[in-house]
C-alpha cells in the first residue's frame, strides 16, 4: 500500500507539472493575453476559462495549418460568454461559397429531366439566333420583375431549346433565392405508381414557388388525370398567383384539342376549363430556331 501511495504521489506531481506547463504555454499565447486584457479578466475568470483557452489555441493552430479541426471549414473564434471565455466557430469564406452553391442547386428540382439541366446557364443557350431574342428578353424581364410578371407558355418545334431556356431561367432564379420545379409532364404522368401516388405528388408540386410543366401535350391524354391532376394543379396556382410556365410542341389551341380527345370521345368543355387556367397563368410565345436537340427540348 505504501508503494502505491508513493506512485500515486509521483503521478499526481507529474500531472500537476504538466498542467502548470500547459497553463503557462496557453497564457503566453499573444491572442489569449490580448483577450484577457481586453475583457479585464481576474485570476478566477482566467482559471475557469483555461479549458476554452486550450480549445481555442489547439483548434486555431490546426486551422492555421489546414489540418482537420473540430468543425472543418469553420474558424474558431474566442468570445466572452457572461464573464468567461467560450469558443464559437465561424464559417470561412470558402465554406460560405460552397454552402451557397449547394443551396442554389437545391433550389432547382428536376423530375424526369436530364441531370445536367441543374447547371445550365444562359451561356449554354444559343442566343446568337435573333429569333430567340424576344423569348430571352421576356424571360429575363420575368426574372427581374419576379413575381410581378406573367409566366410563359413557350411553344415551338421539336428540339429548338425550350427546356434549355427554362433550365437557364431556373438557375438564374436560384441565384436570387427562388426555387423552381421543372417537371417533365409526360414522365410525371406515366411513371406514377398509381392514382393515389399521383395525387400526393400533384399536391406537392402545385405549391412550387415557380413551376415549369415541360413538354405538356406529349402525354397520352386521360380524362381523370386532366380533371383531377392537371386541373387541380392549375386551379391552385391560379388562386395563389404562383408563376407557372409551360413548354410544348403544340400551340395553346392545339393543346386544347389534345386535352379534349379521350377514350370517351370529344370532351370540349373539360378541356376548355383547363385551358382557361393556362391562359390566365401564362402568355403564349413561340420559340423559333434550328433543331439543336442534345437532350430534351
Amino acid at each position: 500500500m505504501a508503494m502505491e501511495s508513493i506512485a500515486d504521489a509521483i503521478g499526481n506531481r507529474f500531472d500537476r507539472e504538466k498542467y502548470q506547463a500547459l497553463t503557462a504555454k496557453i497564457l503566453a499565447n499573444p491572442e489569449i493575453q490580448t483577450f484577457i486584457e481586453e475583457n479585464g479578466y481576474n485570476s478566477d475568470q482566467v482559471s475557469k476559462s483555461l479549458t476554452k483557452f486550450n480549445e481555442y489555441v489547439s483548434e486555431k493552430a490546426k486551422f492555421s495549418q489546414s489540418k482537420p479541426t473540430k468543425i472543418d471549414g469553420y474558424e474558431p473564434i474566442l468570445i466572452d460568454n457572461e464573464g468567461f471565455a467560450d469558443v464559437t466557430y465561424r464559417a470561412t469564406v470558402e465554406t460560405l461559397a460552397k454552402e451557397a452553391e449547394l443551396a442554389k442547386k437545391r433550389r432547382v428540382k428536376l423530375v424526369g429531366m436530364p441531370k445536367d439541366f441543374a447547371t445550365i446557364t444562359w451561356s449554354d443557350v444559343m442566343l446568337d439566333d435573333p429569333r430567340r431574342a424576344t423569348v430571352y428578353q421576356t424571360i429575363t424581364d420575368f426574372i427581374a420583375a419576379y413575381p410581378a410578371q406573367n409566366a410563359l407558355y413557350l411553344y415551338g418545334d421539336f428540339g429548338v431549346g425550350k427546356s434549355f431556356m427554362m433550365a437557364a431561367m431556373a438557375n438564374e432564379l436560384a441565384a436570387k433565392g427562388i426555387s423552381t420545379d421543372i417537371i417533365h409532364y409526360p414522365s410525371f404522368i406515366s411513371e406514377s405508381t398509381g392514382f393515389d401516388a399521383l395525387k400526393m405528388q400533384a399536391n406537392e408540386i402545385k405549391k412550387s414557388q415557380v413551376l415549369v410543366l415541360d413538354d405538356i401535350g406529349a402525354e397520352s391524354n386521360n380524362d381523370w388525370i386532366r380533371d383531377n391532376i392537371l386541373q387541380v394543379i392549375l386551379q391552385y396556382r391560379m388562386q395563389e398567383n404562383l408563376p407557372t410556365f409551360f413548354t410544348s410542341n403544340l400551340t395553346m389551341n392545339e393543346l386544347e384539342q389534345h386535352l379534349a380527345m379521350t377514350k370517351k370521345g370529344d370532351e370540349t368543355w373539360p378541356a376548355k376549363r383547363v385551358m382557361e387556367r393556362v391562359h390566365k397563368l401564362a402568355t403564349e410565345l413561340r420559340l423559333e430556331g434550328e433543331n439543336k436537340r442534345n437532350g430534351n427540348s
